[in-house]
């Protein structure tokens, strides 16, 4: 599935191109599912300063099979063997400079991202370098599998690896109806903190207390901030989990407590906002943003999964070629969790 131009979803179609071949350090990946993430949309319509060769290639979340591996790839490592199951971390750094070689590379330099600025898994192969690929754990279909990494690695570094989440906290979370809100809502469970939840249907809120929110605001109908304040009896919470942008920021501050942190990867609904500057120094809060999650954060993602402590929230499955009505989906935000395609 590939564009030849960026634009609506029709500018989507299915063809033919010349099957990848892994180069040193590289692995080839027969795909058995790709899921979709808000970021595909994003690519597809295009922004300023996006020059992507074409026909361009979406999909950064793959699970699948190694098919092949390229001249330098161990051998013996169980999950770079030829048949292997695996899922792929969605983001590639140099693997040689200072951030990377200290595990933070969604921070190199020369970061790329499956299906954003290089080949995707809309297809059937891709290549990967080996550091990249991870072994799937088996108690998960592939479809499932596929579900995880860019939104857990993303909640993850988000919550553990940047503002240390802690046991009894208070955590919002907004669009739990979102792959990577749902995540959050999970990890906030993990981790012990009370976790309130924003979605804009009653059905999407009720899927949000079975993953672990404990109190539930439909954001279409109240205050969320205010509703906050109810909640924690004019407390505040300790961690909003911000990824829409313009329409919620303000009541993302305006729900902190003292001391409290907003950490934000995302603003789907607009990219500014005004802040009020006294609330902030007066509050001592905090504004922290990610972008991401390191490849390091895969592995306890995948452990807490094949332990079933974290779990893929799976939508539905289709078929590669309707890939425009999974776009759709996703623009209308008529899913709760994650749409995957299958070739």
């Amino acid at each position: 599935m590939v564009f030849d131009s960026h634009g609506d979803l029709d500018v989507l179609h299915m063809a033919d191109v010349a099957d990848p071949v892994p180069g040193p350090g590289e692995v080839l990946i027969d795909v058995k599912a790709v899921a979709l993430n808000r970021l595909d949309l994003w690519v597809r319509q295009g922004w300023k300063g996006l020059n992507l060769p074409k026909p361009h290639i979406l999909g950064s979340d793959v699970a699948g099979v190694v098919r092949a591996v390229g001249e330098g790839v161990g051998a013996g490592v169980r999950h770079l063997q030829v048949g292997a199951e695996v899922v792929l971390g969605p983001g590639i750094g140099c693997g040689a400079c200072g951030e990377c070689l200290s595990g933070r590379d969604n921070r190199c330099p020369s970061y790329h991202i499956l299906g954003e600025t290089m080949t995707g898994g809309y297809a059937e192969q891709v290549v990967v370098p080996a550091r990249n690929v991870f072994l799937k754990p088996p108690a998960l279909s592939f479809a499932e599998a596929a579900c995880l990494p860019l939104v857990f690695t993303t909640a993850w570094g988000m919550l553990i690896e940047r503002v240390g989440l802690r046991t009894n906290q208070w955590l919002l979370v907004h669009a739990a109806g979102s792959g990577v809100g749902s995540a959050a809502v999970q990890i906030g469970k993990l981790i012990g903190a009370h976790v309130i939840a924003t979605a804009s249907t009653p059905e999407k809120l009720e899927k949000a207390r079975a993953l672990g929110a404990e109190h539930l605001i439909d954001y279409s109908k109240e205050d969320f901030a205010k509703r906050v304040w109810e909640i924690t009896e004019k407390r505040g919470v300790d961690v909003v989990f911000e990824h829409t942008g313009g329409a919620t920021f303000d009541g993302s501050l305006r729900s902190l407590a003292v001391g409290g942190t907003v950490v934000t990867c995302g603003a789907t609904s607009a990219p500014t906002a005004t802040i009020n500057i006294p609330r902030l120094f007066a509050r001592q809060l905090s504004i922290v943003g990610h972008t991401m999650g390191s490849l390091a954060a895969m592995l306890p993602i995948l452990e807490h999964a094949g332990a079933g402590t974290l779990n893929p929230v799976l939508d539905r499955v289709m078929p590669l070629s309707d890939a425009k009505d999974a776009h759709r989906l996703l623009a209308e935000r008529a899913q709760f969790g994650k749409v995957v395609l299958q070739p």
